[in-house]
């Protein structure tokens, strides 16, 4: 178990030395809990002592950085960088996003141009699934995109509206505009979160088939590589 405890918080130093907080502060938490279980097992009184003392340091180390982290989310300075490797798994959008949600989102605004095919618009179904089970309170979606080219654009059209009334079942309101000069794709709460992803929505890979592990779980869909960039401001700003 000690081995295990010094490599992760030998990373967590490493990460801190880069001044990737947010990621060390994981690796402390992590290491800090391994190491208290050596404790625990560790029955000469000299370890313990040295043990105790680098659990201590580790743990007034991660403390600091929590303040920093809730300084900076408070100043709107707060920035977390994910990098989702070409075919990595495990990156559904519940994982990406449920760690920013919570009961006091009532108001969501995507911004993405390319939720105009079919595949888009499930993505985007999907994402107001997550929405609607909660822990947040969602109230109203707001959607710019840009409409779909050719003959799909009555389609596209259809199906937001499909979902429009779908998600009036639930007593929430979806509000639909297009752009034909959008680029930039964010998702913002009205708690302050705005999740920035290189791709938007659509960064799942295609199935391999229709009876294949991952058509229905996200979460075993491998996935495009693309960048995702977190922020905290104050205040959200409303379109």
């Amino acid at each position: 178990m000690e081995e295990p405890a010094v490599s992760i918080l030998k990373r967590a130093v490493e990460l801190d030395f880069a001044s990737r907080f947010q990621e060390s502060l994981v690796c402390y938490q992590e290491g800090i809990d391994l190491l208290l279980q050596v404790l625990k097992a560790t029955k000469d009184d000299k370890k313990k002592a040295h043990y105790r003392e680098k659990i201590s340091s580790y743990m007034n180390r991660a403390e600091d950085i929590k303040k920093y982290l809730l300084k900076e989310k408070e100043d709107g300075k707060y920035h977390k960088q994910i990098k989702i490797e070409e075919n990595t798994k495990g990156f559904s959008y519940e994982k990406l996003f449920q760690e920013y949600l919570n009961e006091t989102v009532t108001e969501v605004w995507v911004e993405d141009p390319y939720i105009r095919q079919v595949h888009q618009l499930y993505n985007f179904l999907r994402f107001c699934e997550m929405l609607v089970k909660g822990p947040c309170k969602v109230k109203t979606i707001h959607l710019l995109t840009s409409y779909d080219e050719g003959s799909g654009k009555s389609q596209q059209m259809s199906v937001l509206e499909e979902i429009q009334e779908s998600l009036k079942n639930y007593g929430i309101t979806l509000d639909v505009s297009y752009s034909s000069s959008i680029h930039d794709r964010e998702i913002r709460f009205n708690n302050g979160w705005m999740i920035k992803i290189g791709r938007g929505l659509d960064y799942f890979k295609k199935p391999q088939g229709r009876f294949c592990l991952g058509y229905c779980d996200f979460d075993l869909r491998p996935c495009h590589e693309t960048t995702v960039d977190i922020f905290h401001t104050k205040h959200t700003k409303k379109t």
